[in-house]
């Protein structure tokens, strides 16, 4: 089951309706509505942080959750989630150089990981004003895909499953959304199958 934690997000449901057509159960709570070890009783196979207007610090329970379940559960934080993941490790999260609201970036990228078998470069959907910085990512990070402009669209943590997408995969702007959540799904599953044996 994929838990994923509302930052009371309008799109939330898009969120959740992907990861459905990809065979996954999906359980949404809102970031004030469960502790820590509500979401460990839930037992989730990953834990999806979603976006939101507000900045980490008011993002309900995701800070504490990602501190506590990196390196436990598979975690993807998408926007909001993303910044919290560079936030929770030491990072510093402020505004962009300019505010991206329904606008579309094509970002070039690797082709591995989450952008496996994904084209490059990818038109995605940026719906936000705040980033992490670059100079203060930590260590424990490190950084897959930027911007034209040298922000950071794409982040993961070096020793397991923790992925940060500063863009949309559920809007209708990115293109093979579907892709990219299969592919987290994928890390995951090959992550947890190797820490099973």
């Amino acid at each position: 089951m994929i838990l994923i934690l509302d930052n009371y997000d309008s799109f939330v449901f898009n969120l959740a309706r992907y990861f459905e057509e990809l065979d996954q159960q999906v359980t949404v709570y809102r970031n004030d509505a469960l502790s820590l070890d509500g979401i460990a009783r839930l037992d989730p196979t990953a834990l999806v942080l979603s976006p939101g207007p507000c900045a980490p610090q008011q993002a309900g329970i995701c800070l504490e959750a990602i501190r506590h379940f990196s390196g436990k559960l598979p975690i993807l934080g998408i926007c909001l989630g993303h910044q919290a993941i560079g936030e929770a490790f030491g990072g510093v999260v402020s505004r962009a150089i300019e505010p991206m609201h329904g606008r579309a970036s094509h970002l070039k990228h690797r082709s591995t990981g989450l952008f496996n078998q994904i084209p490059s470069p990818l038109a995605v959907a940026r719906y936000h004003s705040l980033i992490v910085e670059n100079e203060t990512l930590p260590d424990c990070l490190e950084v897959t895909v930027k911007s034209n402009k040298g922000e950071i669209m794409v982040l993961r943590h070096k020793d397991h499953p923790t992925f940060g997408l500063q863009f949309h995969p559920e809007s209708i702007l990115t293109q093979h959304g579907h892709n990219l959540l299969k592919n987290f799904l994928e890390e995951a599953h090959v992550w947890r199958s190797g820490n099973q044996s």
